[in-house]
């Protein structure tokens, strides 16, 4: 696939099932992600793959977070937050390891960095024939799902990457005209 092809018809997949993508798939999905701009080379990007056992692991933190901010949450809803990373074979979970205090590199273009990292990986998965949704929802900014992730203070879940083989076919996209979006300063 060429790279304006990629970048013209990618899109988000929800509907993902395994085999999980492979070591070879993963390397090449973390290779893409290491190419993001990077202002001051701070490399502002953490990955956490989950798999396996790991997406149990992940569900019951979900689970965790639903019960502290609500303890009369019922079982109902706890499942269902328990169930949520299995809607993949895989999930990256892509934090920004943010550096404040840099007079020339500001908090929020390290969030940038990291998304583009993300960006990165969507790109990449698709490029694969893989299937890929980028998730972020309150569990992105949830206090319990931080601290079990152990992300610090200054730092920022970006995104679950939900990853996996295709199981359902792309819905059609809307055209968008570049015309609407860009005004022209000449």
């Amino acid at each position: 696939m060429d790279a304006m092809t990629l970048l013209h018809e990618r899109s988000s997949m929800g509907k993902l099932m395994g085999p999980p993508p492979d070591a070879a798939q993963c390397e090449a999905l973390y290779r893409a992600a290491l190419r993001a701009p990077d202002h001051k080379e701070l490399t502002p990007w953490r990955f956490i793959e989950f798999s396996g056992k790991g997406l149990d692991r992940l569900g019951e933190l979900f689970a965790e977070a639903e019960y502290r901010d609500d303890p009369n949450r019922g079982d109902e809803a706890l499942n269902a937050a328990r169930k949520k990373p299995h809607r993949a074979p895989m999930v990256i979970a892509v934090i920004a390891k943010v550096t404040p205090d840099l007079p020339k590199v500001p908090p929020v273009e390290q969030v940038i960095s990291a998304g583009c990292a993300a960006h990165g990986i969507v790109l990449a998965a698709h490029a694969l024939g893989l299937g890929a949704m980028w998730r972020s929802g309150h569990y992105a900014f949830n206090s319990t799902v931080r601290k079990g992730l152990g992300v610090g203070e200054h730092d920022e879940i970006v995104g679950f990457l939900y990853l996996g083989q295709l199981a359902g076919r792309h819905k059609p996209l809307p055209e968008r005209d570049p015309a609407d979006f860009v005004e022209r300063w000449d």
